[in-house]
C-alpha cells in the first residue's frame, strides 16, 4: 500500500480537496496522512485520513518525521506562494527531507497528478 502525505495552505484547502475527490480512485486505495485542517476537509468527503497536527502546530514537522523513517512514500504539498507563512522553516526542512530521501514531492496540482500516474503505471507493471 502507498503511504500519502497531505498538506495545503489556507488558500490551497479547496484546491487540495478537489484533487483529492478528482483522483478517488486512485487515493482510495492508499493510506492518507494529513496535517490537521486539511486532513479534516478530506475526511469530510468520505477518505480515511489519519489526521495529525496543523501544520503551524507541527503537522508539516510529523508529515517529515514519517517521511524521514519511510514511512510516507509520496508527498502532496499544495503551497501558497504568495502568502507569508510562519511555519516556514518547518515547510523548508519537510521539502529537504523529501529530497534527503528521495520521497517524490508535489507542490500543485499538476505535479500531483503526474506523480501519482507514474505511481499507478509502475504499480500496473509488478
Amino acid at each position: 500500500m502507498i503511504n500519502v502525505g497531505l498538506i495545503a495552505h489556507d488558500g490551497k484547502k479547496p484546491e487540495m480537496v478537489s484533487f483529492v475527490v478528482a483522483n478517488k480512485d486512485f487515493l482510495s486505495k492508499t493510506k492518507i496522512f494529513a496535517t490537521g485542517t486539511t486532513g479534516g476537509h478530506i475526511a469530510r468527503e468520505g477518505f480515511q485520513v489519519e489526521c495529525l497536527l496543523s501544520g503551524p502546530k507541527g503537522g508539516d514537522a510529523q508529515i517529515a518525521a514519517l517521511l524521514a523513517t519511510g514511512q510516507i512514500d509520496v508527498v502532496i504539498f499544495f503551497r501558497d506562494p504568495l502568502d507569508k507563512h510562519p511555519h516556514e522553516p518547518d515547510v523548508q526542512m519537510l521539502m529537504r527531507l523529501c529530497d534527503v530521501h528521495n520521497v517524490p514531492l508535489a507542490t500543485n496540482p499538476r505535479t500531483a497528478y503526474y506523480i501519482l500516474k507514474g505511481i499507478e503505471c509502475t504499480m500496473a507493471h509488478k
